[in-house]
């Protein structure tokens, strides 16, 4: 999984925290929670805000 697989990642994260709302999460949390992931498979350095804004907005989306 990569940066850029928005919503697998939206996806993965839900379900490894799904108790978290993820409108009030810290991108830093957020960073650390991606890399964290056991099938993401990319250079932590190449996320970015836009990056995090994304995935937490696909996030959002998904627990809607």
């Amino acid at each position: 999984m990569k940066w850029t697989d928005i919503e697998d990642i939206a996806i993965a994260l839900q379900e490894a925290h799904g108790e978290v709302d993820p409108r009030k999460i810290r991108f830093t949390d957020l960073h650390r929670w991606v890399t964290e992931l056991e099938e993401f498979d990319d250079d932590p350095a190449r996320s970015g805000e836009k990056i995090l804004e994304a995935i937490q907005a696909a996030w959002i989306d998904e627990v809607s």
